[in-house]
């Protein structure tokens, strides 16, 4: 069964904080070497929200079991129509749905805010669940970049996916 996604509150961070804890010590989707304690996780949290960005937990009973949210993909003002998405599952909960039910709750709410691309930023090419989640949720390789990152005592690639949302390039944004 698949949990409830639904907009994460600042009551989640803690569960966040832990399961990010987790795949920061652990993982190679992301390149932080210590994890961020509650009240980073909290600050990042805010300004996701107060720059209009959604950020979604899955939940399983009391459990937090992924997150996910769309950050801005660059902070300079032309890419302010692009956004860069995050996913990250609790292990418990590998393989059972959750990560594809997060994406694309993220992916629907950035088209419903006019956001026009979507960037995901893999860390390690080996992680090929992440590369087939975002390539079933419509992603396209767009590039790699090899031994960008050393975590874990080796080298790490980024690979490059990008999808469009709603009308994409096809035409100017709201107020452009």
């Amino acid at each position: 069964m698949i949990p409830r996604i639904r907009p994460a509150h600042l009551s989640d961070i803690e569960a966040v904080t832990r399961l990010y804890a987790q795949a920061v010590r652990e993982g190679t989707a992301s390149f932080e070497i210590d994890p961020p304690d509650a009240a980073e996780m909290q600050r990042r949290f805010n300004s996701l929200q107060t720059g209009g960005y959604p950020y979604f937990v899955a939940q399983s009973g009391g459990d937090i079991a992924g997150y996910a949210y769309a950050a801005p993909y660059r902070a300079r003002p032309g890419y302010r129509w692009s956004v860069e998405d995050s996913v990250y599952v609790a292990p418990d909960y590998f393989r059972r749905g959750v990560g594809r039910a997060l994406l694309a709750a993220l992916i629907e709410d950035a088209q419903a805010r006019a956001f026009r691309q979507m960037v995901a930023v893999i860390g390690d090419s080996a992680n090929t669940a992440s590369v087939e989640l975002h390539r079933r949720a419509g992603f396209r390789m767009v590039g790699r970049l090899e031994n960008i990152g050393f975590k874990l005592g080796r080298w790490l690639d980024s690979v490059l996916m990008q999808r469009a949302l709603g009308a994409g390039a096809s035409t100017l944004p709201e107020g452009s």
